[in-house]
């Protein structure tokens, strides 16, 4: 059940320690969730994600037509509808994830038949103009509502494209490679930017073809999809909140077990690493194309330094800055942030909230339409944070308060369920008092 408004009091912390095995990879999640819907065959996943962004990926797909099971153990089950969903005779609600709109509008496109897309609040106003372009030149007739949800598509035969994605996007990439994989021929997408790669392995997993070079990725249509047994590696993006929370306490010892090491996604480790947190990476292995490893992480006795982040680094860290910039005030030389002009259309905009509630906390910040400079060698106290219903500003502003001055209180604290029901109990597991 959902709660609204819930407040969550943060106290300091004295130290972060401990050792913690994390849900499941919410966009790894989200793949093998709509590949097994629409493969052949019946998949197995343990450590599928638990956030609500991924049950509403599933239940869409159960809408049209997979069966989904949750075993007692805890194992889920998914049996495909083999390449031909059947049309649901109501609109597939994506609730808060635009994932799963982005990309299940890509998997509907070549798939006779209507359907639309509705989200909540959150949703409705994210920009959903970056996947009509390419699904209309491939053929599909697609309608939004001034280039947002709900999204109607008119699903059918569709023709192969060579596109270069004018932002980078992991989603829209995504999108354009499931309707390619329906389509004849052979569909490229190019990106300036590399984005993360969990769509082409989780793909490859599933027994599709695909051929990547620096800049793009092409997939040959026609092809079926076969289920997988397969073990979801921990979220780095969820582990970021407790890797920067143990990098504020000289003499912090955390040990994350099984977490997904991507490199499309653990360039959070080299920018921690820059700061001076002694960072160990043990175990590593691969598990379906994935590389899986466990992190040991120690914060430095002298402190953080400082470091820059824009160009590609923004991009590929775009889940992580909220974070980043939230610790910014503890470090010694500052946070300096650009090019992450994407933070202002996510679930909230990220800059907005990021800049409002450090200040909030004492701090001083300067806010630019593309990101943020934080100094450092800065003291924060408590202080009420509005988490604007975003989980990521939540979680983050969650972090900056263990080392504050007084209590914290998080508003909107509800909102961390999107992505990680589990974060609130298992940060007071690990934070010393």
């Amino acid at each position: 059940m959902h709660i609204e408004n819930q407040e969550r009091v943060i106290r300091p912390a004295r130290n972060v320690c401990g050792t913690l095995r994390l849900p499941g990879d919410k966009s790894i999640s989200h793949r093998y969730g709509m590949l097994a819907g629409f493969a052949q065959g019946t998949s197995r996943f343990t450590n599928f994600s638990t956030g609500e962004d991924c049950a509403s990926t599933l239940a869409c797909m159960e809408a049209l037509g997979a069966e989904v099971r949750r075993l007692e153990d805890g194992t889920l089950e998914v049996t495909g509808v083999g390449g031909r969903v059947k049309p649901a005779g109501v609109p597939l609600d994506c609730g808060n994830s635009g994932s799963t709109m982005r990309m299940m509008a890509g998997l509907l496109a070549a798939q006779e038949g209507s359907f639309t897309l509705v989200g909540d609040a959150s949703l409705s106003r994210r920009p959903m103009e970056r996947i009509r372009k390419p699904l209309e030149l491939m053929g599909a007739r697609l309608t939004l509502t001034e280039g947002h949800a709900p999204l109607h598509l008119e699903g059918g035969a569709l023709k192969a494209i060579n596109y270069t994605t004018p932002v980078p996007s992991a989603q829209v990439k995504t999108c354009v490679l499931l309707a390619g994989l329906q389509t004849a021929g052979t569909t490229t997408v190019r990106e300036a930017v590399r984005t993360r790669d969990h769509s082409e392995l989780a793909l490859r997993a599933f027994g599709a073809r695909l051929t990547r070079t620096v800049d793009s990725v092409s997939i040959a249509g026609s092809q079926v999809l076969h289920a997988i047994d397969a073990i979801v590696p921990g979220d780095i993006s969820s582990a970021a909140f407790f890797l920067c929370a143990a990098a504020l306490f000289p003499g912090s010892e955390l040990m994350l077990d099984s977490i997904g090491l991507n490199p499309t996604r653990a360039t959070l480790l080299d920018v921690l690493t820059a700061l001076g947190v002694h960072i160990s990476v043990l175990n590593l292995e691969e598990k379906n194309s994935e590389l899986v490893g466990t992190v040991q992480v120690s914060a430095p006795q002298e402190g953080l330094g400082s470091t820059a982040i824009g160009g590609a680094l923004a991009a590929q860290l775009i889940d992580e800055l909220p974070v980043l910039a939230a610790i910014g005030p503890y470090t010694n030389g500052g946070i300096r942030i650009r090019d992450a002009r994407e933070l202002r259309v996510k679930e909230s905009d990220r800059i907005a909230l990021v800049v409002k509630n450090l200040r909030a906390m004492g701090a001083e910040v300067i806010e630019f339409e593309d990101g943020v400079d934080v100094p450092g060698g800065q003291t924060l106290h408590g202080a009420m944070i509005d988490s604007g219903g975003d989980h990521r500003i939540a979680m983050a502003f969650s972090v900056a308060a263990l080392r504050a001055e007084g209590e914290t209180l998080i508003h909107g604290a509800e909102s961390a369920a999107i992505s990680f029901p589990e974060f609130f109990d298992l940060l007071d597991l690990v934070s010393e008092r």
